[in-house]
């Protein structure tokens, strides 16, 4: 049996002539969203994010606050979806799965 690889994937790419990646959160902030819209055009895909305040059943109007909008290109939109299947498969793994529909039924009954 062939011995396997123990090299990462990241130092087998800068070894293959790839740059080395290094990450700078000298300038990052953190924020909370409970609600995210998605728009696109053939040039870039929007993320808006925000935080509605109250949901409860029989309002007429729900409120959401923006905070924050994320402009991506097609391509990084894609890594992104690829990105955020492979964390939630894992967590569901971990966690077990999330059901989206028990979830909005529960948030209609309560107030």
């Amino acid at each position: 049996m062939a011995a396997e690889s123990k090299t990462p994937p990241a130092v087998a790419a800068q070894a293959a002539g790839q740059p080395k990646i290094v990450w700078d959160d000298s300038n990052m902030r953190s924020v909370y969203a409970n609600v995210v819209n998605a728009a696109g055009t053939r040039e870039e895909i929007v993320l808006l994010f925000g935080m509605n305040q109250a949901w409860h059943s029989g309002q007429k109007e729900v409120k959401v606050q923006l905070t924050d909008r994320v402009v991506l290109s097609p391509f990084a939109a894609k890594r992104l979806v690829l990105l955020l299947n492979n964390i939630v498969r894992d967590y569901e793994k971990r966690y077990g799965t999330l059901d989206l529909e028990t979830r909005r039924q529960e948030e209609s009954t309560l107030g």
